[in-house]
């Protein structure tokens, strides 16, 4: 380029460049593949396939059949089958014993494979000489068969389970199979032989210690029933003895007496009451149930029915009334004496029961004094049964034991801790080589080696380097310059792209500077001039707007749509212009129709602002993609409105929490008022868009002017899409 220095330049790699290079030399780049391909052929063919068969086993604990004598006690006891015991049963596996044997019982050591493993090869010799590696007649035969085995032998256990499984790699295929069944067998064999020990050792130490139990169980009872007789603890329940029982009985008879004198004295102070007061004593239970009592009142009826029925007919001093009135008052007093009679009887009997109470108390007392006794007696009692009973259930657990023991002495009653759940079978593929795979892994790394290989020397030649200079850059930050005609608001000096810019530039169009320096930034890159005669104009478009933007660095933006949803509409685009020109942007829609969630979000439910105020949603909920761009759009939301926007001064912290985070904020607000723009920002510097797809004088005056008022000096007119006169450029922006 015309007037930069070359070496101020910077480089980019040209992608298109690199795949043309490899696309000219396609032919020799299918060649190199196909030759890779068949190379590998070749060679997959040539090597010796090797055959693998795999046995899986199962390891849990097996008990016989049956065997019922086994309590959930005993259980505890076994082994835990967690990681750590099915990782030493893998290493059991890989054992050398083990292996000794499976070699033996197959006769490996007179197949030809395994004599041919001790056959060194070139490279081998080379590593004994070099003193890396041990020579083969260095080792005994032993560890040389047990080296050739253990590297064909895999033990392993299968995603985390309690199975493991066996496989084994040879070349032939019946080997293969027989040799991880031979491992499984042979590890069956052994752990149930360890079972069989076990069992074997248990009787033998078993036998004389529960011969020795049973004496000092013999010996500890009769210690107890000595001591009880010694101490005449005569047992008369589970956990009380004689003396105790006594007590026991005393003490019932004595509250059984006790409430039988309350009942007397309460009866006789009841009798007596009755007498001191002249009241009659029929309601007395004891003077109503006597005998004589009830014979004496029915005479006393019939006198006083034959005195009432002579009153009528007789004067008062009749010599009969007289004779019936005598027998009534000598009836009465044979009641009172009667009465008397039965007073002193229950008298009589309260006394009884008191002499009973005291003759008992002294029993208890005295009975209470042997019990105290033979509490102390059964102190050293207890000792020596509980002595007694740990012998006695030490000796029946050694007896249970014994018996489990014994009856397991036979080999198919202690079946191994592990069962096989699948056996090997012969192959019928071999597992190495894999003709196909291989064949088309060394074909694609053949193609990405040569296409690497093509790119490199693209490179270095520097034939896919492209230069971009500073001059570059000022070329692509040039405004672009609209020739398309505005409304009436060109003819005055009334708003720029800022409302601080002269109000010269407004009604001016584009002066000779200006033009030269549009000649001079397309000069260097050698494009065909164009003379521009027609009047440049001042350019409010979309594009525009969203250039100005991204230059100058803001933060937030606020755009006011006094159309409506016609300005909600541009704002959107201008949200998604800015997002393809490579800049991070979220709109945040608090517009009261809800017109740019509309545009932009994939549904309508979607939660946005709303419901963020009112704490219903999480911050990062309510950020969503837009369906037609890489802007991100913060929806109008789901809650009330009006409980929302009791919530409305945390807007500004969550402004400042998305400011952080995108480069550039743009909140709709739709047809606002300056007050409301005012809650939403803390400064006055903020970016004041006014969205007016058809601009009106007075209606933008009127706004710029209220906005100006409040403080707000940036203010930028937004007029809708620019209209290219190129059709071409006309159907790209389309």
């Amino acid at each position: 380029m015309s007037g930069v220095n070359n070496t101020q330049q910077d480089v980019d790699i040209d992608l298109a460049q690199l795949f043309r290079a490899v696309w000219r030399r396609r032919l020799r780049v299918i060649a190199i593949t196909l030759a890779g391909a068949f190379l590998a052929l070749v060679i997959a063919k040539l090597v010796s396939p090797e055959y693998r068969s795999e046995t899986r086993i199962l390891i849990e604990q097996r008990a016989p059949a049956f065997a019922t004598t086994t309590t959930n006690n005993d259980s505890s006891a076994a082994p835990l089958l967690d990681e750590l015991n099915i990782a030493s049963q893998v290493q059991i596996l890989q054992s050398a014993d083990l292996i000794k044997q499976v070699i033996t019982n197959l006769k490996l050591y007179e197949h030809p494979e395994f004599a041919a493993a001790n056959n060194s090869s070139a490279l081998s010799d080379l590593l004994v000489k070099l003193h890396l590696k041990r020579g083969a007649a260095d080792k005994a035969p032993e560890e040389r068969m047990l080296d050739a085995f253990t590297g064909r032998l895999q033990v392993y256990q299968i995603n985390s389970s309690r199975v493991i499984g066996i496989s084994f790699t040879s070349r032939d295929p019946d080997l293969a199979a027989s040799v991880p069944n031979a491992v499984a067998q042979v590890y069956l064999s052994m752990q149930s032989g360890a079972k069989l020990d076990s069992n074997s050792e248990a009787t033998r130490w078993l036998e004389p210690e529960i011969a020795n139990l049973r004496e000092k169980v013999s010996e500890a009872e009769k210690k107890v029933a000595d001591y009880r007789s010694a101490n005449g603890l005569l047992q008369t329940s589970q956990n009380g003895n004689f003396a105790t029982q006594q007590l026991a009985d005393i003490s019932g008879q004595l509250a059984q007496v006790r409430g039988n004198k309350a009942n007397a004295e309460a009866r006789a102070q009841a009798v007596r009451n009755a007498l001191a007061s002249g009241l009659s004593t029929d309601t007395l239970a004891d003077v109503a149930g006597s005998q004589a009592i009830q014979r004496l009142k029915a005479t006393e009826s019939s006198l006083e029915s034959q005195i009432s029925d002579l009153s009528t007919t007789l004067m008062e001093g009749h010599p009969r009334l007289k004779s019936l009135r005598a027998q009534l008052a000598d009836i009465r007093q044979q009641i009172n004496r009667e009465t008397q009679r039965i007073l002193a009887s229950i008298e009589n009997e309260a006394k009884v029961a008191q002499l009973r109470e005291q003759q008992l108390l002294g029993q208890s007392n005295t009975l209470k004094a042997d019990s105290a006794r033979a509490g102390e007696d059964e102190v050293g009692l207890n000792a020596l049964e509980r002595e007694a009973a740990a012998e006695r259930q030490l000796l029946e657990t050694y007896l249970a034991r014994y018996r489990e023991a014994a009856s397991r002495a036979d080999k198919n009653s202690s079946p191994a801790d592990a069962r096989i759940v699948s056996k090997a079978v012969e192959p019928a593929d071999p597992a190495f080589p894999k003709v196909g795979p291989i064949v088309v892994v060394a074909a694609v790394a053949s193609f990405l080696l040569t296409s690497i290989v093509i790119m490199l020397a693209e490179l270095f030649s520097g034939r896919a380097l492209r230069p971009v200079g500073p001059s570059n850059r000022e070329e692509r930050a040039v405004p672009e310059i609209s020739y398309r005609p505005q409304p009436d608001i060109r003819t005055e000096p009334v708003a720029s792209k800022r409302a601080d810019v002269p109000a010269s530039m407004l009604s001016v169009p584009a002066d000779e500077a200006l033009a030269q320096e549009m000649e001079a930034a397309v000069d260097p890159v050698h494009e065909p001039e164009e003379a521009v005669e027609e009047t440049e104009e001042e350019d409010f478009s979309i594009q525009s707007v969203a250039d100005y933007l991204i230059d100058s660095g803001s933060r937030l933006a606020i755009a006011i749509s006094p159309s409506g949803d016609g300005g909600s509409t541009a704002t959107v685009m201008l949200a998604r212009t800015i997002a393809d020109a490579g800049n991070r942007i979220v709109l945040v829609d608090m517009t009261g129709t809800g017109c740019p969630s509309r545009l932009m979000a994939e549904h309508d439910e979607l939660p946005g602002v709303t419901d963020l105020l009112c704490g219903e949603t999480a911050f990062a909920d309510t950020i969503h993609p837009d369906r037609l761009s890489d802007a991100h759009l913060v929806p109008q939301g789901m809650s009330d409105l009006g409980r929302a926007m009791r919530g409305a001064d945390r807007l500004s912290l969550i402004l400042d929490a998305l400011g952080s985070a995108y480069d550039i904020v743009l909140v709709e607000c739709g047809a606002a008022e300056v007050s409301g723009v005012a809650r939403l920002t803390r400064s006055k510097e903020t970016e004041i868009i006014l969205s007016m797809p058809e601009p009106d004088e007075k209606q933008f005056l009127a706004a710029m002017t209220e906005f100006q008022k409040a403080g707000y000096e940036h203010i930028i007119l937004m007029s809708g899409w620019r209209e290219e006169h190129d059709p071409d450029t006309r159907r790209d922006a389309a």
